[in-house]
């Protein structure tokens, strides 16, 4: 079983930024991919960026390129999401995930969630 654990939002003003980081912790894998996800009341959870296991290869969701970067560490196990030029719209729980596999971005592909971490942007 893996445990992840998502730290780093918060309450920040449209312009800024706030930096996201997931700790895996308990069974890890060796060759899979991580993600984030985010979900605003009422809507679905949606995907923001995933990274592959090697750190080689990234996609990001339109709404999130040129702002957002993911990148990951091995060695600590953790995975990042810097948020800049936040928007109001980026107003969500932001979710990390991993996939026992290659790099995708479809939601249910994913095996372990975190519980969550919000980020509120305000206007």
């Amino acid at each position: 079983q893996v445990q992840l654990v998502e730290s780093g939002g918060g309450l920040v003003q449209a312009g800024g930024s706030l930096r996201l980081s997931c700790a895996a912790s308990g069974r890890t894998f060796n060759n899979g991919a991580m993600g984030w996800f985010r979900q605003a009341p009422g809507k679905e959870r949606d995907f923001v960026a995933t990274i592959s296991w090697s750190g080689g290869s990234t996609y990001y969701a339109e709404s999130v390129k040129g702002r957002f970067t993911i990148s990951r560490d091995k060695a600590k196990n953790t995975v990042y999401l810097q948020m800049n030029s936040l928007k109001p719209e980026d107003t969500a729980v932001y979710y990390c995930a991993a996939v026992r596999g290659v790099i995708t971005t479809r939601r249910n592909a994913y095996d372990y969630w975190g519980q969550g971490t919000q980020v509120t942007v305000s206007s």
